[in-house]
């Protein structure tokens, strides 16, 4: 399989708008993709063409059935994209809401039991399972995670999960450290115990980095923020099996028993979502002389982290006569200094140096980067480390190892 190499790299960020300057900063560096990545150009476009439309779906006229031809070849593009030849995907109001929905249906269709998560995981699944499991008369268990590698193991579950476990929730990256989860391990692990368990996962970080499986997750519900991966904001997609599609739901009397949308959705959410496929199967064909689609998705996602992993080490360890953030003394990298966990993102605190002031110091010099505070966002994360905030430096597979560069330079200064 091929790499990323340096043209190939020019012809990927063709793709995304404002690459490489913000309207009101002008030139500038993008390391805030955990926060949204950047959107493809045929997004935008996208969207313009869908926000002209007046015709409403599910009417008989050709624009109702063009409509309708898009919404269901978005998510026959998603289907083979996340290899997820059962249940069925839709949108909604967020990544977030989506969680919460799914978990609520989880919780209250199941009845007496455990609901399994962890002290990793984003606030969106905490707070659903914390609001749901009581509501359904649930006891809400948390496994904690290893705070030197900033991850979690499927052996961390096995203590916790018992037979009455009903809903379990698994982050596939961290946000905060940005370290992925084996979820196939994890989910694994937990029907050996509990086989009927409706396990839910937040791909919500992971999704810009490809390698998506669901089949071979075996879960029951994975949720994704498009705006995180390449599209825009506004709408959430979830994917649901079969099993979960089935449980008691919010719907209409008389309508589509099997139906989760609530209400008409923005076809051109749908009409992105192709387009966001679409990329990582170019992608895919750049980098792989396979012919089968499935196949171009695994091998896009494989030069994604590649690409990823070649950013971070450089980042890390340095590049060019550029000391690496792991030669900066007063610099601690959350997770440690080489974990195999680690997906395109380094947050990290400088001794002496307000996480706050470092932010803004980078960003004076075209470095945009994130302040993540121990809040409730991060608390859990931040707070056992004894971290008030931290900056995180996050990036995505178009970003450069020049731009690495720069921003080493700024580090150096400011840590010095």
């Amino acid at each position: 399989m091929a790499k990323i190499n340096t043209r190939l790299l020019e012809q990927i960020r063709d793709r995304f708008a404002q690459v490489d300057h913000c309207p009101q900063q002008g030139p500038r560096i993008f390391f805030e993709n955990a926060g949204g990545a950047l959107t493809l150009n045929s997004v935008v476009d996208t969207s313009q063409t869908y926000a002209a439309i007046p015709d409403n779906q599910g009417r008989d006229n050709p624009g109702s059935h063009e409509l309708m031809r898009v919404i269901n070849k978005a998510k026959e593009d998603m289907a083979v994209f996340m290899n997820a030849p059962k249940g069925q995907f839709f949108v909604g109001e967020s990544g977030t809401e989506l969680l919460f929905r799914l978990i609520m249906n989880a919780c209250l269709g199941t009845g007496e039991g455990q609901v399994l998560g962890t002290t990793l995981e984003h606030p969106a699944t905490r707070s659903a399972c914390a609001r749901w499991a009581g509501v359904a008369g649930q006891n809400h268990v948390l496994v904690a995670h290893d705070d030197a590698t900033g991850t979690v193991a499927a052996e961390g579950y096995t203590a916790q999960v018992t037979p009455d476990t009903k809903v379990a929730t698994i982050v596939h990256t961290s946000p905060v450290t940005g370290m992925g989860v084996d979820v196939a391990a994890v989910a694994a692990t937990i029907r050996a115990v509990a086989p009927d368990c409706y396990i839910i996962v937040d791909g919500i970080q992971h999704a810009a980095h490809g390698r998506i499986d669901l089949t071979v997750y075996d879960v029951d519900g994975y949720v994704i923020s498009p705006y995180k991966v390449f599209s825009r904001h506004g709408f959430g997609v979830a994917w649901i099996s079969d099993r979960l599609t089935k449980l008691p739901h919010n719907s209409l009397i008389d309508g589509p028993a099997d139906n989760w949308e609530m209400g008409t959705r923005d076809t051109g959410s749908y009409a992105t979502m192709s387009d966001v496929v679409g990329y990582f199967e170019w992608l895919g064909e750049q980098v792989s002389d396979t012919t089968d689609r499935r196949a171009k998705f695994v091998a896009a996602g494989e030069a994604i982290y590649a690409q990823e992993t070649a950013l971070t080490d450089a980042m890390i360890h340095g590049t060019g006569n550029l000391p690496g953030l792991a030669e900066m003394e007063k610099v601690t990298i959350l997770g440690g200094v080489d974990n195999p966990a680690r997906e395109g993102l380094v947050s990290l605190v400088v001794a002496g140096v307000p996480s706050v002031d470092v932010v803004k110091q980078l960003n004076e010099q075209g470095i945009r980067t994130h302040l993540r505070k121990a809040d409730h966002y991060s608390g859990n994360i931040l707070t056992p480390l004894g971290m008030d905030s931290c900056v995180r430096v996050s990036m995505c597979h178009y970003n450069s190892v020049a731009e690495v560069a720069q921003f080493l330079g700024a580090m150096k200064t400011i840590a010095a």
